[in-house]
């Protein structure tokens, strides 16, 4: 089983680099899946999250508005910081989970498709760290059409909350440049994929 780390900033593209991977055939285990549901009501994480930031943040149905946390954690270093404590451990762990199942069941290419795959430690759980980039000013462009509320102040903050990319890029096993049109994206990844393919078809051969 290959495993790869899929990483990028906020608005980066990343999701459709992993929706483009998903169509190749490989096995995706999505972080922001994960933590949206390990906050549902009732569940542990939840219980925290209310305990600390106030019933203020949940709808009549119990669930966490997420773009109202977001405005308070994004604004707020400390918040940040207690809403990762809570959160990033059991993300990890439903990752870990995740993982198994896929040697069980002997996947050929799983993708760990995270955000925050290097800022909270996923990266020892991959062979390669595959950054999506793009420029600052693309990423704050599209993170404002892509959620309309926010102001350009708070695309920012949203933006620089996360690690630099360039700090990401010294992680980088291949990089993946998303800043001009879709049809250029799909072609790096299908070169990347046919050379994965190969090289997994090779240590398959034992060569």
């Amino acid at each position: 089983m290959r495993v790869i780390g899929l990483t990028g900033g906020i608005a980066s593209g990343k999701s459709t680099v992993s929706k483009m991977l998903r169509e190749k055939g490989a096995y995706i285990i999505d972080a922001d899946e994960i933590a949206k549901e390990i906050v549902k009501p009732g569940k542990p994480a939840w219980e925290d999250i209310v305990r600390h930031f106030g019933k203020e943040i949940l709808d009549e149905s119990g669930n966490i508005l997420r773009k109202k946390l977001a405005k308070i954690v994004f604004s707020d270093e400390k918040e940040l910081s207690v809403l990762n404590r809570i959160t990033h451990p059991r993300i990890v762990e439903e990752i870990k989970r995740q993982l198994e199942e896929c040697k069980k069941r002997n996947e050929k290419i799983v993708v760990i498709d995270a955000a925050l795959l290097l800022e909270i430690g996923l990266d020892v759980l991959v062979e390669e760290v595959w950054v999506v980039a793009v420029d600052e000013k693309t990423q704050i462009e599209r993170l404002i059409k892509r959620e309309n509320y926010i102001s350009y102040a708070e695309a920012v903050e949203r933006i620089r909350a996360q690690m630099p990319l360039e700090e990401k890029l010294k992680f980088a096993t291949r990089i993946i440049d998303n800043s001009r049109d879709i049809e250029d994206t799909q072609k790096q990844v299908d070169e990347i994929w046919r050379e994965i393919e190969k090289t997994w078809e090779e240590s398959q051969r034992g060569t």
